[in-house]
């Protein structure tokens, strides 16, 4: 059973995929970690040995930002931009799309469920 980063790899999966679960870690991020480390990327992560999980533990400590230091950087920057007031800050304090979507129609993901609707469920439960 292979654990890095405080989380336990799926040992069914192929490596390559298995350590996508640790936030901040994509497919690609993980192929390069692999290259480096020389371990076939087909490879189960049940059929990791121990020195082959170590070499990867150590890569990732030493290269990338990963899970609680990568999410406390990301909100630590979405604070500076709520703080310095501008543009995108706004947007994110006001729960809206910061990247230039349109707010006309769309955007229920990050505004939420509309008003009518929300009459519509209540009605229902009543």
């Amino acid at each position: 059973m292979a654990r890095i980063a405080g989380i336990t790899l799926p040992p069914e999966k192929r490596i390559e995929i298995g350590l996508t679960y640790i936030f901040g870690i994509g497919r690609s991020k993980s192929g390069k970690i692999l290259a480096e480390a020389k371990i076939d990327k087909d490879k189960k992560v049940k059929a990791l040995t121990e020195d082959e999980v170590d070499k990867i533990r150590r890569i990732i400590e030493k290269r990338e930002k990963i899970e609680g230091d990568l999410r406390k950087e990301i909100t630590m920057n979405i604070k500076r931009l709520v703080d310095i007031g501008c543009y995108r800050g706004l947007r994110h304090k006001k729960k809206l799309p910061t990247r230039g979507q349109r707010t006309k129609t769309n955007a229920r993901t990050r505004k939420g469920v509309r008003g009518s609707k929300i009459k519509k469920l209540k009605e229902k439960k009543a």
